[in-house]
């Protein structure tokens, strides 16, 4: 994920204030020219990285923070609300026109993975209740139509095309279609270039003149760090671009751009891309990036993953038969194949306060984790219903006859038995001690 190694050097220049009782201005000093050091090497922009550094220095060093009980935490604190601050301040949401249908035009380089954000921009608009259509306005890459065909049909939107005409031709049409047709949404996928050209420039400038879109969204591949920025800067001095989206934020990359292109462009960032599922599109929350950038976790986030993988009623259902005992396990099946749909395991396990800094250099393989899933249902499957609802039946035999069908041994059978029931004791002292609707955490106290 980006910002690993930018995350871990902070949070070495973080501990070393900690453990001081008291802070001197060279203490503060010292951290602080680690802090530059580390934003550097993150490919965040220079100047961005003098500015950000004076603000923190300059609030860190008064008489008040210094000679208070927790000094090492109020620094802490300075740089977290002034990194929220440097990346955006605050989310910056879509805004729609007052008469549909609102017309976003999504823009950029060829290879930031601006077809493949148009589905999953459209396919986030589409849980929310609107009724998106996507424009094919990239009449020049090879197979760009059939791309967005493909990612259309996927996410389940319709996707307007008229073959390889004029682009300007092609919005107009399309808009007048959404039209008559109730589409709004509409989303144009124009065309990118390898590099910035005056021609890409003025098609963008007269598809915007032409359809005047309610914003104009640029797309740019984290991955390219302070070539990011730059593109980011060219394209908003030359079409003005209302809002950023990252992709590819989910790769091996220093995570400057991520940083840097708010203050250079003056710009917000809108929604970012957290891996190659459809469904892997965030909204740019500044204040939890903050957060994460800092290892302090992303609780929210998580929170917001969960919820929309897991179904409300099957949650309810769950919560009822927790608190009567009847957790079987076909509910375990269930939950196995809810989690899968929350996304990476180390990704999840780094937004919970406290971890992310730990799993440094840990490496969860994903591979083996899905296969053991993948061998955990089979097992299940290949019990009868009555089994799956009385787990306390299985004696000898019925294993052994599980494990055959399943094609496994009789000690993984076993197994997945103790995990079930440590599992389902877990959730039970979870569930138990508390008020009715209430769940208890270690350390979590009134959740």
């Amino acid at each position: 994920m980006a910002f690993e190694g930018l995350t871990n050097k902070l949070t070495a220049a973080f501990g070393k204030l900690r453990g001081k009782g008291k802070l001197s201005e060279a203490d503060v000093k010292a951290a602080m020219r680690e802090i530059r050091m580390a934003l550097l090497e993150a490919d965040v922009n220079y100047a961005v990285v003098k500015d950000f550094v004076k603000k923190v220095t300059e609030k860190a060093v008064g008489s008040e923070i210094l000679e208070s009980l927790t000094p090492g935490q109020q620094v802490i604190k300075i740089v977290n609300d002034e990194l929220t601050e440097l990346i955006g301040g605050s989310n910056a949401r879509l805004t729609y026109s007052p008469q549909a249908p609102t017309v976003y035009m999504l823009c950029g380089l060829q290879g930031a993975g601006k077809t493949t954000m148009a589905g999953k921009l459209s396919g986030l608009l589409k849980k929310q209740g609107k009724k998106p259509l996507l424009v094919a306005c990239d009449v020049y890459r090879p197979a760009a139509i059939r791309q967005l065909q493909v990612v259309g049909s996927q996410v389940g939107v319709e996707v307007f095309e008229k073959g390889q005409i004029n682009p300007v031709d092609i919005a107009k049409e399309a808009i007048e279609h959404a039209r008559y047709y109730g589409f709004d949404p509409v989303i144009l996928d124009t065309a990118g270039r390898l590099h910035i050209d005056e021609a890409l420039m003025q098609e963008l400038r007269d598809v915007r003149d032409t359809v005047r879109p309610q914003e104009i969204l640029l797309v740019v591949d984290a991955m390219t760090g302070q070539d990011a920025v730059n593109v980011a800067d060219t394209f908003n001095k030359n079409l003005g671009v209302d809002g950023v989206i990252l992709t590819k934020l989910d790769g091996d990359t220093r995570g400057g751009a991520a940083i840097s292109v708010k203050a250079v462009t003056g710009k917000p960032i809108k929604f970012c891309g957290t891996g190659e599922k459809l469904t892997d599109i965030e909204p740019f929350y500044p204040d939890r990036m903050a957060s994460r950038i800092l290892g302090m976790g992303d609780v929210l986030s998580l929170i917001e993953k969960a919820q929309d993988s897991f179904d409300e009623k099957s949650a309810r259902d769950l919560e009822h038969k927790l608190r009567t005992s009847r957790f079987t396990l076909e509910d375990y099946l269930e939950q196995m194949g809810q989690l899968g749909k929350m996304g990476s395991i180390t990704e999840m396990l780094k937004m919970i306060p406290g971890l992310g800094s730990k799993l440094s250099g840990v490496d969860i393989d994903e591979d083996k984790v899905k296969k053991a899933q993948a061998k955990n249902c089979a097992i299940i499957q290949s019990m009868t219903r009555m089994e799956r609802r009385n787990p306390d039946i299985l004696n000898a035999s019925r294993r052994r006859r599980i494990a055959a069908g399943s094609g496994t041994t009789v000690q993984e059978v076993n197994q997945l038995i103790k995990q079930f029931e440590a599992t389902r004791d877990m959730m039970k002292q979870v569930m138990g001690g508390g008020r009715k609707g209430r769940m208890r955490f270690p350390g979590f106290k009134g959740m």
